[in-house]
């Protein structure tokens, strides 16, 4: 009894000081492997900082980041419980779940997606929709099946003569001031900036309209119903990453994404936060007074509204299934915003 009473009030004194946030942190941290979508980089700056300056230690979570690109398959790796959380998208969750595919989205660390269309400063592009007035935009063909359905179903004169394929190179871009391109708002203006010394005109489809979440956690069903306080945890424990990665010293973060990523600059991460916060990816709508992460029921069913009207999801798909919002929008981590 004696024992059981002394390891109560040791962890009592580490929760008051601070150095555990709840009792599963003073017992042998949880070993999780979480899956990006990409490269270490800044647009995953929140996740690297939380590994780098022991957030997700505090919560008493052990926290693997195995990064995406090009040919991995993180997502089949969550169906697969290779790895226990996946950054997503609410386009492919919403999709996903019309599929039966049994995953649910936790948190939104996006309130908005960092989708662009890029023009020549020269063009005479000033608005979203005298993008239509180009000859060629180049497009990956998920953005040509996604996004641009969204563009002609909103804005008169997008047509599909336009599309040329984006093979992640802007060279056939630079070549044709009568073109543009699709991006991040984080990545390719910074490197078309590099090669002409100007920066393109950049058209956030986020603020014309197009309002999917991205940089979503998900999950299996399963993992909720068996242990919702991991859940929980990782989700708490992310949001700080980012309040501390974007208001706070991130330089742990950035030494722990070059480690991670050897091909990344200084340069492409200072323009990736800079963006990042000039243009509210990370910190804008719900976020502001319910917390970065935050995901609304509400902005869900836009999308899969949206999807619906331009044919992308049967109108009998159950969106409801693909998400779950008990564990954001609590305002965790807004002290730290300074």
């Amino acid at each position: 009894m004696f024992t059981e009473f002394f390891r109560s009030a040791v962890i009592a004194t580490l929760i008051s000081s601070g150095l555990v946030t709840n009792i599963n942190a003073a017992n042998a941290a949880d070993r999780v492997r979480f899956g990006t979508d990409w490269l270490a980089e800044a647009e995953h700056g929140g996740f690297y900082q939380a590994v780098a300056d022991g957030t997700y230690a505090r919560y008493g979570l052990e926290v693997e980041i195995v990064p995406g690109g090009s040919g991995t398959q993180n997502r089949s790796l969550l169906l697969a419980n290779k790895i226990d959380f996946y950054l997503g998208t609410q386009q492919e969750q919403l999709l996903a779940i019309e599929q039966g595919i049994p995953l649910v989205d936790v948190a939104a660390f996006y309130q908005k997606n960092a989708q662009v269309i890029l023009a020549h400063p020269e063009s005479g592009i000033e608005r979203f929709e005298d993008l239509s007035n180009l000859e060629t935009i180049f497009m990956t063909q998920g953005g040509f099946a996604g996004y641009f359905e969204w563009m002609k179903a909103n804005f008169a004169g997008f047509r599909d003569e336009q599309f040329r394929p984006y093979n992640y190179s802007a060279a056939p871009y630079l070549a044709n001031k009568n073109s543009g391109q699709q991006g991040l708002v984080t990545a390719e203006p910074y490197e078309i900036q590099k090669a002409t010394g100007a920066e393109p005109k950049i058209f956030l489809l986020a603020d014309s309209g197009y309002q999917p979440y991205a940089t979503t956690i998900t999950v299996q069903r399963s993992l909720i119903e068996k242990n919702p306080d991991l859940v929980q945890r990782f989700v708490d424990a992310s949001i700080e990453g980012w309040y501390n990665y974007l208001y706070g010293d991130n330089v742990v973060a950035n030494d722990l994404i070059k480690k991670t990523n050897p091909e990344m600059t200084d340069g492409q991460i200072e323009y990736a936060i800079n963006k990042i916060k000039q243009f509210g990816i990370v910190d804008s709508g719900d976020a502001l007074d319910k917390g970065i992460g935050c995901m609304t029921a509400e902005r869900y069913k836009l999308l899969a509204d949206e999807l619906v009207r331009v044919k992308l999801l049967k109108a009998e798909t159950d969106y409801k299934k693909a998400f779950d919002t008990r564990f954001s929008c609590k305002g965790v981590g807004l002290r730290l915003k300074h």
